[in-house]
């Protein structure tokens, strides 16, 4: 057993987040441990308005979480395994990266026009490069718009913003009870995505060897 009554998990503050964060915790499936999360606002909650293309590979969406763990005021923490950084922080280490719920892009749009029924220069909100240039290959004629915010921010701009789509992770509108507004899957071999799309990283401090072990001998990742 593990040897603290409370793991204190740190997580982004967005519904998308505490929901990754409850995920991990129904996984673990103990008992006799408490549980309670601290959010923080990472550099990518406060600036919404620099492209993804910009900071990928960063530590742009886990900064203040890793800050969090280095300081000892969390125990783990919990991310959007694409999200990691190319490099981890020292004193830190990634205890599990979980099996995707979903791997694939989906096309969420008005009028439920799928990507290849969408008016010539139709405009598609994405700020992924990645994303950009397979639109781009498959249909030259769009428009590609930069789009920042949670998954309900970017579903709002949908609504107001005068996009008629945006691309969005299915495994998001999965976690969150969504899927009934998905458009259009799109297959992995024409629109690849992101190796760790739909996995959970959980992240720890590299001496907590108890807790890697916790981590590591679940079979329910």
């Amino acid at each position: 057993m593990y040897k603290l009554s409370t793991i204190r998990i740190g997580s982004r503050p967005s519904k998308l987040a505490l929901k990754q964060v409850e995920e991990v915790i129904e996984k673990l499936g103990v008992c006799d441990i408490r549980f309670e999360i601290l959010t923080y606002n990472t550099s990518g909650d406060i600036d919404k308005n620099t492209p993804i293309s910009e900071v990928e590979g960063t530590d742009f969406f886990t900064d203040m979480i890793e800050k969090a763990l280095l300081n000892g005021e969390i125990d783990m923490a919990v991310h959007s395994a694409k999200d990691l950084p190319d490099f981890i922080t020292d004193g830190l280490v990634i205890a599990k990266i979980t099996k995707p719920i979903a791997k694939e892009d989906v096309l969420v749009s008005k009028n439920r026009l799928k990507l290849f029924e969408l008016p010539k220069g139709a405009r598609i909100g994405t700020s992924s490069q990645r994303r950009k240039q397979q639109l781009k290959n498959l249909r030259p004629d769009l428009e590609c718009v930069n789009l920042r915010g949670n998954i309900e921010e970017r579903i709002e701009k949908l609504k107001k913003d005068n996009l008629d789509g945006i691309i969005i992770a299915r495994a998001a509108l999965i976690r969150l009870g969504l899927e009934e507004i998905i458009t259009e899957i799109l297959p992995l071999d024409i629109f690849p995505t992101h190796p760790l799309q739909g996995a959970l990283a959980i992240e720890v401090r590299r001496t907590d060897y108890e807790l890697i072990k916790l981590l590591s001998q679940n079979e329910n990742w």
